[in-house]
């Protein structure tokens, strides 16, 4: 990576252009040419050998007739042509005298079908109006698009000619003239332009755009703003008369400031450096020197503008200008400029303007405009050197440093800031310079993790010797030279030194500016070519070669990040880069990021890493870095592997395998008609899965990339073993079915499926010297991780024990000193990778595999040590049956837990086990996972018990019986659940002692209360888990786990229930329970009647002996059941929890049935205590009645709530008050009201919108429930079984109030109730009815009048149900007279109204 001289351009027509400039002199060569020429040859002698090549061309002989043209162009015409480039290469003008041609860029195709840009004339003519003057100074500035989608391309290009006569015209590109000003008498000397750049640290002045004007005597700046605005309108203006066709109006004056230069002899050229800010020292000397001891400083330094010229007497003058010290001038535009325009226009545009004619005469002005004054600007300070005159400067572009040429041949480097020559290069007569800025790469600087650093720019001078033919690039200020090129001895290096005009910092956001910053044009070709400078150049000798170094690596990156390099090219480039590094980091991160590189073909790879290490070995082995060195070597051995195994899984190499004697698997094949049927309906459950997404570079089938199996493996020495990953331990095996899973299917599939040579592989593998058990976790990674591929090819099997066979027969698997009474840890190995895997049938069939492979291992060392015939017993033996057993048990459980759910279900993914999770999940691991299950399963507790109970006999020879028609899917139904009966079977008898039914039952419960927890709205879980709670035969267990759903999910909801329902004195809304509870008010109703149920199982629990059971559902007070309860469960002995041989090793957490087992008792009184209180809550959800639950206790009671179950707590005793009492009374009157009422509803409603039996508050034995509250409560029971009875008279339920009126033991007081409920039913049937008979009307009159008058006095609209049949009407009469004594004071009446209602029902 050096510097380069490369072409982006080439100029068109470049004799025609001479032709055009010196037409007049073409025939009159002067006599100074010649005497330059003889200046030429003399100077030349004193270079030897830089023009050689020169030489040559010049000395040749005849020329022809192209030869002769080349030699017109290329003679030293160029050289007294004033020549500009726009900075943007799109425009270049080349003016002699008064002539000009513009040349614009133009794009062609070359003969090889490439694009390439061109300069063409697109315009030549005279630019001078004014008699006697020429051109002398000219640059081309490109005006920026004010549009928000330009991306940094200018608008169009303003061409600025500086004349002899001092005028100064702005022309566009076609030639037309927008501006003509006289700004100065003197003849222009240069014209030069600052336009905005970025500042680069925030502690630089921002620089304003600015075009200098230089006169003999005079400098004049023109802000750049004000300039863009007037260059604009004028385009615009002229545009529209040429449209329009007419006169041009008058633009406005330029605003500019003149300063006349003082103290200088001559100046011939300028740099305006800008605006600049001196530092508090620097204005103390300054002050100091010219104000003497006793100047004055002011408090803040002046900005001041700095302007460095070079010519004589100083040799370098430096001028300051303060900032306000002179005002810009408004200058008279020259007279008659709409005339002069017009003029213009007309002969730029006469092919199309059709009325012009070509007789008319441009009317000539001869009054010149008003010269301003220049404001007197003395020199500061120079460099006087009174022999020595200056030629050219030129100011760098970070406005630092400057170079000056002068008359002695000499190129002086000025330190701008400190106005001081740092440096001076000699041997350059008539150099041309520029300057090079080059930005460092975003590299380290960048990506540093504190704050970025701010990236590095280098300065590099640009020096062209036309005398010598050379071109020279030095870095600054004191580098050296890093590039030279021999070049032809007439081209002109044009150097703008700005870029775009009308650039600000808010619209250069985002800009990509598209300028070159030094060209060099050579007339000889024509060919148009800019300097490239790598940024390491500027760097010092031992950082460059390191930079140089990173730019290779860089020039690798974006090489081998091209897709469309082809193969060839991409081994030749990477090839030379590689060689080319010198830095063994460099070079080893560049080889490293080649072989990770997914494009690069593995013969590629072989071949480079081949011949850097042949590099190397060809070098000083002192010299050579051992840690690359070890990295090729490695690399080329394990991309030879790569190779070697990729041959060999080619098509056809299987065929060529050389045959091994079949291997004796009658073992293995009775092992697996054993376990076939399990496998078979794991295979039918497996293989019917969701489909999932896969990518295809994902895919186990997929050819392992050459970069993947290159990271994955690594070499050190002779030994080739795969990379672990950070938590993997290969004696372990950890996450085997994942991180090498792309190597082994690369390594041994083929084997597997039989499509490659199974001994050819596993030779070229032992000759690697990769560790067999690596090998045997890779082939177990396969064989486990791509298990429903093994299950399709039958044959996978034999070709497995073959490998396993070979594999062990290596050196180093099984240790020649294996005591056979001893575990071996190759075979340790292969059971640790099958009971870690989840999958199960895989597992199984490598550890049936296995087995067989380690017997007839065993079997051969036995007859090689005692060579006998006993048959060998080892612990290896006993250790493969164990696991084999285990293996077997874990495929019929994954069985079990692969039948999908039902739809509709809660379902879920379908949960993985194997043996080691098994063991790590303790005692209870089994069972919770198969309780899992029945919860995906969504089966309610009866199916659970029946498919545990009915084995499958019973129920199926029922069901050929059931209709046929319209049950298709109620068939399917029953075939599905009898096939999950059938598994959940034989997983039952694998696991007779883990899957019991109590511990079964038990799981199912908690697993239910736990989803519950999760799921608070689904009360149905929280239902069924207490309905498997009820299932459990063993009153420990379920004690245990009643007490733990207590603790653990129900007590907090609960006491936040019976809290939220005392605060608003009534069932709350539904917003008020999710706010409170958790959960809508419909689920809460729920989950106060699950509490109920829950509790009744605790004190049902205490009380098991001696018969002691009562019916679920109903709360009874047991005489002197407390005293028994604490004895009840002591009596029946706690259940021994048994676990089977094979998994007696399980470690983990305690089961549920352990964690019940050692809870603590209850305390009976306190469980009624609260149960008490859940059945008050239900109900009063239930029928939405207003109470305050906790307000019907005392404060003893109060007190006692929401306590451990456990503890003793001081409970109510002896007579409530009476106020309480009235209170409960209220309540549970008020719910028989309400539960009569349901009944009503209920019969009224149709019936396939009645409620079901036991739902809600339909239920039938809300009244014998609330016969036991009343006992309870201390309410008397005959109270609430007359309001029963006449509540259900009262809705027209006569038969069930004649069921409950013979448990009725005050039978007077019902009976004077039931007389006012006759009368309310006779007296709505004579008085009330809408049509009333003229019987009825009769019967009334004939009725005794004291009857008559009670029976007005009666309110029929206190019946609930007021039309209620005459026949039930004369049964409830029949019966008040049979209640009622005859000594009874109503007794006579209820005579009366007895026969009032026979004798309207025999009216009837």
């Amino acid at each position: 990576m050096s510097c380069c001289l490369l072409e982006f351009c080439r100029v068109q027509e470049l004799k025609a252009v001479r032709v055009f400039l010196f037409q007049n002199q073409q025939n009159n060569p002067s006599s100074e040419d010649k005497k330059a020429e003889n200046e030429l040859a003399w100077d030349d002698s004193d270079w030897g050998s830089w023009d050689n090549t020169e030489a040559k061309e010049d000395g040749s002989g005849t020329t022809t007739g192209v030869e002769e043209d080349s030699a017109a162009v290329s003679a030293p015409w160029l050289q007294d042509c004033v020549v500009s480039l726009s900075p943007c290469s799109d425009l270049m003008v080349v003016a002699k005298d008064h002539k000009a041609v513009f040349l614009s860029a133009k794009w062609r195709t070359d003969d090889g079908g490439r694009e390439e840009m061109t300069l063409a004339v697109s315009w030549s003519g005279t630019l001078s109006t004014e008699e006697g003057e020429s051109v002398s100074s000219v640059i081309c500035i490109p005006l920026a698009s004010q549009k928000r989608s330009s991306t940094g391309r200018p608008d169009w290009t303003c061409i600025v000619v500086g004349f002899s006569s001092g005028y100064v015209r702005f022309y566009t590109e076609s030639g037309v003239l927008l501006l003509a000003q006289l700004l100065n008498e003197d003849p222009v000397l240069r014209l030069k332009c600052r336009t905005y750049e970025i500042p680069r640290h925030p502690g630089v002045t921002e620089q304003h755009e600015e075009l200098s004007i230089l006169y003999p005597a005079a400098l004049v700046t023109i802000d750049g703003f004000s300039l863009f605005q007037s260059l604009r309108a004028c385009r615009n203006q002229v545009a529209r008369a040429a449209a329009a066709g007419s006169e041009v109006v008058q633009p406005p004056p330029l605003a500019y400031k003149k300063w006349g230069l003082q103290d200088m002899d001559a100046i011939v050229d300028h740099s305006s450096v800008g605006i600049m800010t001196l530092c508090v020292f620097d204005q103390m000397k300054n002050a100091s020197i010219l104000g003497g001891f006793h100047a004055s400083v002011k408090g803040s330094p002046p900005a001041m503008s700095q302007y460095i010229t070079v010519g004589g007497g100083p040799y370098t003058g430096f001028y300051y200008a303060i900032e306000g010290s002179s005002q810009p001038l408004l200058s008279h535009v020259a007279l008659a400029v709409a005339s002069k325009l017009t003029s213009a226009l007309f002969s730029a545009a006469s092919g199309w303007l059709g009325w012009k004619k070509q007789s008319e005469e441009e009317p000539t002005q001869k009054q010149k405009p008003k010269v301003e004054p220049a404001t007197p600007l003395a020199v500061r300070f120079g460099l006087p050197d009174s022999r020595r005159h200056g030629e050219s400067i030129c100011l760098s572009p970070c406005n630092t440093l400057a170079g000056v040429t002068d008359d002695f041949g000499r190129v002086t480097l000025l330190d701008v800031g400190r106005g001081i020559a740092i440096r001076m290069w000699k041997g350059y007569r008539d150099a041309q310079l520029g300057w090079v800025q080059v930005s460092e790469g975003r590299g380290e600087r960048e990506s540093s993790p504190s704050a970025p650093l701010p990236r590095r720019h280098a300065q590099f001078l640009v020096i062209y010797a036309p005398r010598r033919g050379i071109l020279e690039v030095w870095g600054t200020q004191q580098g050296p030279r890093v590039g030279a090129f021999t070049v032809g001895k007439h081209c002109r290096l044009l150097y703008a030194g700005y870029r775009l005009m009308g650039v600000n910092s808010v619209t250069s956001q985002g800009w990509l500016l598209h300028t070159q910053q030094v060209c060099l044009f050579d007339p000889a070709t024509g060919a148009l070519r800019t300097v490239t400078v790598p940024f390491h150049l500027a760097l010092s000798d031992k950082k460059s070669e390191r930079a140089k170094d990173m730019h290779l690596l860089k020039r690798l990156t974006t090489l081998l990040k091209s897709r469309e390099v082809e193969p060839d090219i991409l081994e030749s480039e990477a090839q030379s880069v590689l060689l080319d590094i010198k830095h063994p980091a460099v070079k080893k991160q560049a080889l490293e990021s080649l072989l990770a590189n997914k494009n690069a073909p593995v013969s590629c790879l072989t071949n480079i890493t081949r011949v850097l290490l042949a590099s190397l070995k060809g070098q000083d082995p002192e010299a050579v870095d051992e840690v690359f060195f070890q990295l090729c070597s490695s690399q080329l051995k394990l991309l030879q592997l790569y190779t070697d195994i990729q041959q060999l899984h080619s098509p056809g190499e299987a065929t060529t395998d050389t045959h091994t004697e079949p291997t004796d698997i009658a073992g293995i094949e009775e092992e697996l008609a054993r376990v076939y049927p399990t496998l078979q309906r794991y295979t039918e459950l497996t293989s019917g899965s969701c489909p999932s997404v896969s990518f295809a570079q994902d895919s186990p089938d997929a050819s392992l990339p050459v970069r993947s199996f290159l990271s994955q493996m690594e070499c050190e020495g002779e030994e080739i073993r795969v990379v672990p990953g950070p938590d993997d331990d290969w004696t372990q095996l950890v996450c085997v079915c994942v991180v090498f899973s792309p190597v082994g299917s690369f390594l041994f599939w083929g084997c597997l499926t039989g499509e490659s040579p199974l001994q050819k592989v596993c030779n070229t593998l032992q000759e690697t010297g990769i560790s067999p058990q690596q090998l045997l976790s890779l082939l177990l990674t396969v064989w486990l991780h791509r298990e429903k591929e093994v299950l399709k090819k039958p044959e996978a099997v034999r070709h497995l024990h073959t490998l396993l066979t070979a594999l062990s027969s290596m050196k180093g698997a099984v240790e020649e000193s294996w005591d056979m009474q001893c575990v071996s840890p190759w075979w340790q190995q292969v059971r640790s990778a099958c009971v870690q895997s989840h999958s199960a049938a895989a597992a199984l069939l490598a550890a049936i595999v296995a087995q067989c492979a380690a017997k007839a291992n065993i079997t051969s060392l036995a007859e090689t040590k005692f060579q006998s015939e006993w048959e060998a017993v080892s612990l290896e033996l006993e250790q493969w049956a164990v696991c084999v057993r285990q293996l077997e048990d874990v495929l019929s459980l994954q069985t079990l837990l692969c039948v999908p759910p039902p739809q509709g279900t809660p379902g879920g993914a379908t949960p993985h086990c194997s043996v080691k999770a098994l063991l790590e999940g303790g005692r209870g691991g089994i069972a919770d996972s198969v309780a899992k299950w029945v919860f995906r399963q969504d089966l309610a507790p009866e199916r659970l018990k029946d498919m545990l109970q009915r084995r499958g006999e019973a129920k199926s020879m029922e069901q050929p019986n059931q209709p046929e028609q319209g049950e298709g899917g109620k068939r399917q139904k029953d075939v599905d659940f009898n096939r999950a009966s059938e598994l959940l079977v034989s997983v039952c008898q694998r696991f007779p002692d883990s899957l019991s039914p109590d511990l079964l039952f038990a799981h199912c419960c908690w697993e239910y209360v736990v989803q519950w927890n999760k799921d608070p709205e689904e009360g149905r879980f929280l239902c069924w888990a207490v309905e498997h709670l009820k299932l459990v035969s063993s009153p420990h267990i379920q004690l245990g786990i009643s007490s733990m759903m207590w603790n653990t999910f129900i007590v907090k909801r609960f006491s936040a229930a019976a809290f939220l329902m005392e605060k608003v004195g009534k069932a709350p809304k539904d917003r008020l329970c999710r706010r409170d509870v958790g959960m809508g008010d419909c689920a809460m109703t729920s989950f106060l009647g699950s509490c109920v149920q829950l509790l009744q199982i605790l004190m049902e629990v205490r009380i098991k002996k001696d018969g002691w059971m009562h019916t679920v559902g109903q709360i009874k007070m047991f005489p002197c059941a407390v005293a028994q309860a604490d004895s009840g469960v002591e009596e029946v002995n706690p259940p021994e929890l048994c676990v089977e041989e094979v998994w007696g090793r399980a470690e983990g957490p305690a089961s549920i049935a352990e964690l019940a087992l050692e809870q603590k008792g209850v305390h009976y009184p306190l469980v009624q205590h609260h149960c008490l209180l859940a059945s008050l809550l239900h109900t009063a959800m239930t029928f939405s009645l207003r109470v305050k639950p906790l307000s019907l206790f005392d404060s003893k009671g109060k007190n006692a709530f929401f306590r451990e179950l456990s503890s003793i707590q001081l409970m109510p005793s002896g007579d409530m008050d009476h106020g309480l009492v009235s209170l409960r009374q209220e309540f549970l009157l008020r719910v028989l009201t309400g539960w009569v009422t349901t009944q009503r509803e209920a019969g009224e409603a149709p019936a396939s919108t009645r409620p079901g039996p036991g739902s809600g508050s339909g239920d039938k034995t809300w009244p014998s429930l609330c016969l036991d509250l009343g006992l309870l409560l201390q309410v008397n029971p005959d109270l609430l079984r007359r309001h029963l009875v006449c509540e259900l008279y009262n809705q027209g339920l006569d038969p069930r109030a004649e069921q409950v009126m013979l448990e009725v033991e005050d039978k007077d007081v019902l009976g004077s109730q039931l007389l006012v409920l006759t009368g309310q039913r006779l007296s709505y049937s004579l008085l009330h009815t809408q049509t009333q008979t003229q019987p009825a009307m009769e019967l009334l009159a004939r009725l005794p009048p004291t009857l008559c008058t009670w029976l007005k006095a009666m309110d029929p609209s206190e019946l609930g149900c007021p039309s209620v049949p005459l026949s039930q009407t004369s049964r409830l009469a029949s019966r008040l007279i049979e209640i009622l004594p005859e000594n009874h004071g109503q007794y006579n009446l209820a005579l009366h109204l007895l026969e009032a209602v026979e004798d309207l029902q025999g009216e009837d």
